[in-house]
């Protein structure tokens, strides 16, 4: 019923930004709601930002006011703007959607369908 695409990871010096990409090239992205996952190297899943069908949106304290997550219903699409991007931030990121209640989650169990990943890697 949906199928995702992640594009936009790069290597990135501190301080420097990126824009990844989240489309549906199959079903309708703006009847999910979708969250930014990220897993860095011998990590656990994170879930970072996301954003409701009613464009909600919950990001937490330690990408506050550096990344912003928000939609674009004309390329059926979620993006996530990474700005200030640390050392600590590298990983790979992953889009992922549920319909169910439409609401935001960061609980990366609650996600039904998942892009492929994105890598991003800010040395120090």
């Amino acid at each position: 019923q949906l199928q995702l695409v992640e594009s936009g990871g790069d290597a990135v010096q501190p301080g420097g930004s990126l824009r990844l990409s989240c489309a549906a090239r199959i079903g309708r992205l703006d009847t999910f709601a979708v969250a930014w996952i990220r897993q860095a190297p011998e990590k656990g899943q994170e879930g970072i930002s996301c954003i409701s069908v009613k464009l909600d949106k919950v990001v937490i304290d330690s990408v506050k006011g550096r990344f912003t997550i928000h939609r674009d219903t004309s390329t059926n699409s979620v993006y996530l703007q990474m700005n200030m991007l640390k050392p600590e931030d590298t990983a790979v990121y992953y889009c992922a959607a549920v319909q169910r209640s439409g609401l935001c989650t960061l609980d990366p169990s609650d996600y039904e369908y998942w892009g492929q990943g994105t890598t991003v890697t800010v040395p120090a």
